[in-house]
């Protein structure tokens, strides 16, 4: 795609706070087993920093190497990391939360917009053109497709199991905004749902 700049998105493996439907944001957990295909060799692999995504990375890209970036986190939930929503439903912060993400944080955690400060800084360090893979988390994939389709953060997909791939017509079009020019997901497993 000559001056294309494409990331290809890959959620981490599911881990028991998934299964349990807990915010593991910032929580360092391993993942569950899962049967990894490679689809695709890349020599490298751009992620998290935390045990999920490094270990994802590790299974899907075993000859791949590895650049680990905080940046590239999910959400930090604060003091309701490791709880489910069955055990928050009753506080009127995380209802006010659940009502107006964008405007209210959790308590000792990140605001929707500090993440994205984060993740465009992971990003602005990429070269200007090429195919970037990333192992990453729901909140930086759905705050980059909704990036590339002008789209709500939260109708956005982020499923385990999938790679989704976005171009901008260059890296400039990334940093200004635009749309991107082409948007695709497809299965990375044999069980799409891992």
């Amino acid at each position: 795609m000559g001056n294309a700049f494409v990331l290809h998105l890959i959620r981490h493996a599911p881990t028991a706070g998934n299964r349990r439907k807990a915010y593991i944001g910032w929580t360092d957990e391993p993942i569950l087993p899962f049967e990894a295909q490679v689809t695709h060799a890349t020599p490298l692999v751009f992620g998290s920093d935390l045990l999920r995504c490094r270990q994802t990375a590790q299974s899907l890209f075993p000859n791949a190497r590895y650049e680990a970036d905080a940046n590239l986190r999910e959400l930090n939930f604060g003091d309701w990391e490791g709880k489910t929503y069955d055990d928050l439903q009753s506080i009127k912060r995380y209802r006010e939360w659940i009502d107006d993400p964008l405007a209210v944080q959790p308590p000792n955690g990140e605001s929707f917009q500090q993440l994205a400060e984060r993740v465009d800084r992971a990003i602005g360090a990429f070269p200007e053109k090429g195919d970037f893979t990333l192992v990453t988390h729901g909140g930086p994939i759905r705050y980059l497709l909704a990036k590339a389709n002008g789209g709500e953060f939260f109708s956005q997909q982020a499923a385990h199991g999938q790679c989704y791939t976005v171009a901008w017509a260059s890296k400039s079009a990334y940093k200004e905004g635009q749309p991107c020019i082409s948007f695709s997901a497809e299965p990375l497993t044999a069980n799409a749902n891992m």
